[in-house]
């Protein structure tokens, strides 16, 4: 009984190898042939395209570790993150939103007379943001002075707390040669998130 399977085994190959050897030679190239695309098709079928799996299967775990590599390395500086966030947001000079078109002109003004002119001419000032921590105010002014007294003003407007810069600048000699007709455009920029504190105080003078 304990044989049985390995003699039906024996018998199958030989009735395999019975079958064959009673087949003619053109017969046997075919079914060899039939036996060869069979195998073939079933390659390409379940085996073939499963080739890239295993490469896949390694790119996709090397993403993986880069990306977790990259996240801990974010995680790791996110005091430093966090301190250049306190930092950027006490930058600027802390204005209430309704204030600070105000306050920029105030501050041109008295720099201007500090230095000894009086602008001729001002625009309509604007405000824009597009930034998580500023508010920028953009005025144009038009002033008559001579280059000592120019640079003078621009420098004590640069150096205020209210972060003044020069985004435009268009000089051009009077009809005097003595002196110069500047179109300056200035941009302040001030908190965005103006301390609760400093808008409860605004509130209250109004």
């Amino acid at each position: 009984m304990e044989f049985q399977p390995a003699i039906a085994t024996g018998g199958g190959a030989n009735a395999v190898k019975k079958y064959f050897a009673q087949l003619r030679p053109m017969e046997r190239r075919l079914a060899v042939g039939v036996a060869v695309i069979l195998i073939l098709v079933l390659n390409w079928v379940f085996i073939w395209p499963h080739f890239s799996d295993f490469s896949n299967l390694r790119q996709r775990g090397e993403q993986a570790r880069q990306k977790l590599k990259l996240y801990q390395t974010a995680i790791a500086q996110s005091s430093n993150y966090e301190a250049q966030v306190q930092s950027l947001e006490g930058q600027g000079e802390s204005v209430a939103l309704e204030d600070q078109a105000i306050n920029f002109m105030r501050e041109i003004n008295a720099q201007a007379a500090a230095c000894g002119f009086t602008p001729s001419d001002y625009s309509r000032s604007q405000s824009r943001t597009n930034d998580a921590f500023f508010v920028e105010q953009v005025q144009t002014i038009t002033v008559v002075a001579d280059d000592r007294q120019l640079v003078d003003f621009l420098y004590k407007l640069g150096s205020g707390a209210s972060m003044v810069r020069v985004s435009g600048l268009e000089l051009q000699p009077d009809a005097s040669r003595l002196h110069l007709n500047a179109n300056i455009q200035l941009v302040a920029s001030y908190q965005k998130n103006v301390p609760q504190n400093l808008q409860s105080s605004t509130a209250n003078a109004k």
